[in-house]
C-alpha cells in the first residue's frame, strides 16, 4: 500500500519520560507505516531544554507560526527535585506557558468519549470542551505578606506622571495581599479563539464569569466578549445555528451538572484550570482529555492534556510492567494530522486520522484498555493491557515486523532459556546513539562489554530488566567483569546508576 503523501511539514516536539516512549511507538507502529510523515522535528526534552537555556522552546514556538499545525509530546515543568535530578542550570519556565505566549493562544480541551467508560454525571452524553485563557490573572499575580497594621493601595501612574488610587485594604494586623492583571489584547485574542472555535466546530459557547462581584475586572471580561460577538460572530453564529451564552460561573457550574454536554465551556485562567481537572475526571479519565491551543491568527498546537506519567516511567526503568493510557497522546497526533489535512486540502490525511481515532475507541470499547480504565469500565470480559503482556512485537516471513497477541505466541521465560554460564558484573549505562564497535547502531538491548570476557555477539539476559541483551559494543573503561548498558536517555541512566548484577549467558 503506497504511503499517504504530506505537502507540508507538522512541526514535532518530542517530550519526557512514559510520554516520550509512548510518543516513539505510536510514530513507528500507528503512523509511519501508512504516512509518508514529514515534520520538523524539535526535542523539548528537560535535557534538550537545560543544553539550548530552553531556546528550544522559543524556536519550536516559531517553527509552529511558520507551519501553523504542530503536535506536542507532554514535557516536564521542573521543580526544585527536578533541578536536582537533572543537573539543571536553573528551574526552567514551562513550555506551555512560553508556547502559549508566543502562539497568543487559547486551550481548548475536551474528553474521548467511549462506550464503557461512563461518565460520573449521567446526564453527559456528549463531550464538554473547556476553553481556558492562558494569560494572567492568579498566574501573572504579584503577592506581598503583610507583617504588621498598614494601608494598601493600588497605584497607577500614567506616562505622564498623573496618579489614581484606589485603596485594598487597612489592615490592623498581619495578612496578605495580591495583585492581578490582564490585558485587552489577551482578553480579546482570547474571545475571538473561543468564537472561531465554535464555528470550525459547530459547537454552542457558553462563557461564565463573576462579574457581579468583580465589578470591573471580571465585568470588563464579559464586556469583551459581548462587545466581539456582536461586531463580528453574531451573524455567523446564526447562520451556523449555534448559540452564545454568558452567565456567572456558579449558575454555569449547575448548569453544565444538569446538561448533556455538547458545548464548549469558556473560563478564565484558574477557572478553567480548575474545571478542565473536574471535567476529565467526571468523564472518567484525565488520561482521555485532549486538548489544543487555538491561535485567532491561525496556529494549532495538539497535545495531551496530561503530564509525562513519571510514576511509571521510572517503573519502566527498572523493568517493572507498567499499563500507560496512550488515547490521548495518540488523539494529539490524529488531531494535528486532520488539521494538516485540513489545510493542505487533504482528504486522504483527514481520513487516515478519523479511521485511526475510530480503531482507538473501537479497541477499548472491545474491551482492551489499560489499567487506569479497567477500573472505572461497565464493560465485561476486560482485557488489561500492559508492557509485559498482551500485544507483542513480532518478527515474522523475513523482514516483516508487526503485533501479535500473546495467545498466539508461544513465549520464552528466563527459566527455559539455555543458560550457558552466568557471570558476576559491574553493570554500567550510557547512551548518545551513534554505532558500535561492531557497526550496528546503538539502541536500547545494546551492550558493551570487553570482548576478551565476553564475545561480541553474545546474547545475555538481564533480569533487572527482563530483557535479552547483544554484546556488541565496547568502552575504554569496561574491562574485566563490567558492562556498559545502552539506555534511550540520561536520565535513564542516572536512574539506573550502577549495579552489581548476574548476567546469564546464552548459547
Amino acid at each position: 500500500m503506497e504511503k499517504i503523501k504530506m505537502i507540508t511539514p507538522l512541526v514535532e516536539m518530542d517530550g519526557d519520560e512514559m510520554t516520550r516512549i509512548l510518543w516513539k511507538m505510536i510514530k513507528d507502529e500507528l503512523l509511519e507505516p501508512f504516512v509518508d510523515l514529514k515534520t520538523e522535528y524539535y526535542d523539548l526534552g528537560l535535557e534538550k531544554r537545560n543544553e539550548t537555556n530552553d531556546q528550544i522552546t522559543v524556536d519550536a514556538s516559531n517553527a509552529t507560526k511558520k507551519y501553523g499545525v504542530a503536535v506536542k509530546c507532554a514535557t516536564i515543568t521542573p521543580n526544585a527535585a527536578r533541578v536536582k535530578e537533572y543537573n539543571l542550570k536553573e528551574m526552567w519556565k514551562s513550555p506551555n506557558g512560553t508556547i502559549r505566549a508566543i502562539l497568543d493562544g487559547t486551550v481548548f480541551r475536551a474528553p474521548i468519549i467511549v462506550k464503557g467508560v461512563d461518565p460520573y454525571v449521567k446526564t453527559w452524553k456528549k463531550p464538554i470542551t473547556i476553553a481556558r485563557h492562558a494569560y494572567g490573572d492568579v498566574y501573572k499575580a504579584t503577592e506581598m505578606r503583610i507583617p504588621a497594621a498598614g494601608k494598601v493601595e493600588l497605584v497607577y501612574t500614567a506616562e505622564d506622571g498623573s496618579e489614581e488610587r484606589a485603596l485594598v485594604h487597612n489592615f490592623k494586623g498581619a495578612g496578605v495581599v495580591q495583585g492581578q492583571h490582564n490585558l485587552d489584547d489577551s482578553i480579546e485574542s482570547f474571545a475571538k479563539s473561543c468564537f472561531q472555535y465554535a464555528l470550525d466546530t459547530k459547537q454552542d459557547l457558553w462563557f461564565a464569569s463573576k462579574d457581579t462581584i468583580s465589578k470591573k475586572y471580571d465585568h470588563h471580561f464579559k464586556d469583551v466578549f459581548a462587545e466581539i460577538y456582536e461586531a463580528e460572530y453574531k451573524a455567523k453564529f446564526e447562520e451556523a445555528g449555534i448559540t452564545y451564552f454568558y452567565t456567572l460561573i456558579d449558575d454555569a457550574v449547575a448548569r453544565v451538572v444538569k446538561s448533556e454536554g455538547g458545548f464548549i465551556w469558556a473560563c478564565k485562567n484558574y477557572d478553567g484550570d480548575v474545571m478542565s481537572d473536574l471535567v476529565a475526571t467526571a468523564f472518567g479519565s484525565l488520561a482521555m482529555m485532549t486538548s489544543v491551543l487555538v491561535s485567532p491568527h491561525g496556529y494549532y498546537e495538539y497535545e495531551a492534556a496530561h503530564g509525562t506519567v513519571q510514576r511509571h516511567y521510572y517503573q519502566h526503568l527498572e523493568g517493572k510492567e507498567t499499563s500507560t493510557n496512550s488515547m490521548a497522546t495518540i488523539f494529539a497526533w490524529s488531531g494535528a494530522l486532520k488539521k494538516r489535512g485540513e489545510l493542505d486540502n487533504l482528504p486522504e490525511l483527514v481520513a487516515f486520522a478519523e479511521k485511526l481515532e475510530k480503531a482507538s475507541v473501537k479497541t477499548i470499547e472491545d474491551g482492551k484498555m489499560t489499567k487506569d480504565l479497567a477500573l472505572i469500565t461497565s464493560l465485561e470480559n476486560v482485557k488489561v493491557l500492559s508492557s509485559s503482556g498482551d500485544w507483542h512485537k513480532v518478527q515474522f516471513d523475513g523482514d516483516q515486523v508487526g503485533w501479535s497477541h500473546e495467545d498466539y505466541i508461544s513465549k520464552t521465560s528466563s527459566s527455559s532459556m539455555n543458560v550457558k554460564r552466568t557471570l558476576t558484573v559491574k553493570a554500567y549505562a550510557y547512551t548518545g546513539g551513534g554505532y558500535t564497535a561492531t557497526g550496528t547502531k546503538a539502541k536500547y538491548g545494546t551492550l558493551a562489554v570487553d570482548p576478551k570476557v565476553i564475545p561480541y555477539g553474545t546474547k545475555i539476559y538481564i533480569k533487572e530488566l527482563d530483557k535479552v541483551f547483544t554484546a556488541e559494543d565496547c568502552g575504554g573503561g569496561i574491562k574485566g567483569n563490567k558492562i556498559d548498558i545502552y539506555m534511550n536517555t540520561e536520565s535513564a541512566c542516572r536512574n539506573w546508576g550502577v549495579r552489581t548484577i548476574t548476567l546469564q549467558i546464552l548459547e
